[in-house]
């Protein structure tokens, strides 16, 4: 018998699953709540805001912005950067949030690709992009971003400066309804080898993505991370996959949100106590750079907490931060995952737990969030069991998956092989369903026929009292196919070389948790390891600059 199927009646509102939903709240819950730009100080009502809005579909509209047009923007985290998350995808435009740390030649690739129409840009980038112009060839206009109130002569030519065509706009629009599965936005992720790869998302993805990150982040009893007294301040790019998403989540929220412009650990820490902020999320190196500031010893942390991803966090970091006071939970997912896949689910007893069991609980890849179901399979794509110990790649399920990469429909078959999303990352999943990472299948160092995770190393490595982070990658050996080598930075005035290593590494051989084989056949300390664009350790680059110095 076939299923039945709902049959509304003529006069009923198909109600779709639009970015313009996530707004009808923000005033009832945020009418006390301000909306602040750091990079400029102005603070916005959620009133203003949401006038503000209007007055950037309109002014968009203008410039000849049609449903379907890609409007790209180039910007530090501002409120204005929020304002083009909601108002370019209501207009049924595609919002191409750029990531201006990528080299010239790929933000040129990536502009191009997505067929930029219109460019809403920082003064930061404005002698970029006049560099670069005549390379744009589907881009017709340029906006101009400036942070003063009297702005300075552009680089390129503009349609004029943003707070004054906003300031001319009319502040009121009609958002129209459209097929919530109209693509809202497209970014960038960058691969170890060949150009960015096009990730998007539609309204109804980004609206249940929204929804299932609400409930995360408060369903918990000891990870109560937006509630309406939070404080939000992010410290992961917007350009990054929406900022994990959260903004659109403390928007709809009314959450008072602190932008801080370009991220400089003095602007941070100053909007951090001036703001009182309570919630934020970053990469682990960033929050080691934020910790290691000099301003930062006199700060009170206690009631900061924050979500890591990009990354795994390691113990070592985990405890530093807790304590210093910060609440430190552990986030998992992707760019093509939108990206919430799981996070760190703290029992109900854990207030009661010792540091140390705070920090194993903390630093686990955590339980999939409602809607996701998370499988691991072998290589010849069968499903392995949950037991804790059987180890595979991570493959997905979820509505809020990007369904491919833009014009690539080769890599999009890699990437939904068998009808489920690759992740690229090895891990287990024990029988409370808690998802740990083991390594990307990249990364994974193969010594001698065995198998040593560069996570789990420098994890342990991370632990040392005088390291500050590490990252452990695989280079080649004639007699083993890999050995592991540790790059190192480490706290001031400490010395650390390969023996201290190797003799702090010795305590969790004997306890079992890894073999003699595992300790790095050498050591580098570094003033700072490599980064990639949004401020993951980029062991590509590792690799290549260690190979190049032997």
């Amino acid at each position: 018998m076939p299923v039945k199927l709902l049959k509304p009646a003529d006069e009923a509102y198909q109600y779709p699953l639009l970015i313009k939903q996530l707004l009808l709240s923000s005033e009832r819950y945020g009418a006390n709540n301000e909306i602040v730009g750091g990079n400029n100080g102005k603070r916005y009502s959620y009133a203003e805001f949401n006038q503000r809005v209007q007055r950037l579909a309109n002014m968009l509209t203008e410039q000849g912005v049609k449903q379907g047009d890609v409007v790209a923007v180039l910007d530090w985290d501002t409120p204005r950067y929020l304002e083009c998350f909601f108002a370019i995808p209501m207009l049924g435009a595609v919002l191409h949030t750029v990531n201006v740390r990528l080299a010239p030649e790929q933000i040129v690739y990536t502009m191009n690709h997505a067929e930029d129409k219109v460019v809403l840009a920082h003064d930061d980038f404005l002698p970029l992009l006049a560099k670069v112009k005549h390379e744009l060839v589907t881009v017709e206009k340029y906006i101009q971003l400036s942070d003063s109130d009297t702005p300075a002569e552009p680089a390129l030519a503009t349609v004029g400066e943003y707070e004054r065509l906003l300031a001319a706009a009319l502040p009121e629009f009609d958002f129209p309804d459209f097929d919530e599965n109209a693509i809202a936005t497209t970014f960038y992720t960058t691969g170890t080898t060949g150009n960015p790869k096009g990730v998007y998302f539609s309204h109804r993805q980004l609206v249940l993505h929204t929804l299932t990150l609400a409930a995360t982040t408060s369903m918990n009893d000891n990870m109560q991370l937006m509630q309406a007294s939070s404080v939000y301040m992010p410290i992961t790019p917007m350009f990054h996959v929406h900022a994990w998403g959260v903004p659109y989540v403390a928007t709809m929220m009314g959450l008072k949100q602190v932008y801080p412009g370009r991220y400089e650990p003095a602007t941070l820490l100053q909007l951090f106590v001036r703001e009182k902020v309570t919630f934020s999320h970053c990469v682990p190196t960033i929050l080691q750079m934020v910790l290691s500031s000099e301003k930062a010893q006199a700060i009170d942390f206690s009631g900061w907490q924050v979500l890591i991803g990009g990354s795994a966090l390691t113990a070592g970091l985990a405890d530093a931060a807790l304590a210093r006071g910060i609440q430190v939970y552990t986030g998992y997912g992707m760019s093509e995952t939108c990206p919430l896949l799981s996070t760190t689910w703290l029992p109900l007893e854990a207030s009661d737990f010792d540091q140390q069991r705070q920090v194993q609980e903390r630093i686990k890849t955590g339980r999939p969030v409602p809607l996701v179901n998370m499988r691991i399979i072998d290589n010849n794509g069968r499903f392995l069991p949950h037991d804790g110990e059987a180890m595979g790649e991570v493959v997905v399920r979820t509505p809020w998956l990007t369904q491919g990469y833009l014009n690539e429909p080769e890599k999009s078959a890699e990437l939904w092989a068998n009808g489920w999303m690759h992740t690229g990352d090895v891990g287990t999943i024990d029988s409370n369903y808690t998802l740990q990472i083991r390594d990307r299948i990249k990364d994974v160092i193969k010594t001698g026929g065995e198998w040593i995770s560069s996570l789990d190393l420098e994890n342990l490595i991370s632990q040392h009292p005088d390291i500050e982070l590490t990252a452990v990658v695989g280079l080649p050996d004639t007699e083993w196919g890999e050995r592991p080598h540790a790059m190192l930075t480490v706290k001031a005035d400490a010395a650390v070389d390969r023996e201290q290593v190797a003799d702090h590494l010795q305590q969790f051989i004997e306890a079992g948790l890894i073999e003699k084989w595992a300790i790095p056949d050498s050591v580098t300390v570094v003033a700072e390891i490599p980064r990639t664009s949004v401020g993951k350790i980029d062991k590509k680059l590792i690799r290549k600059q260690l190979q190049t110095a032997n």
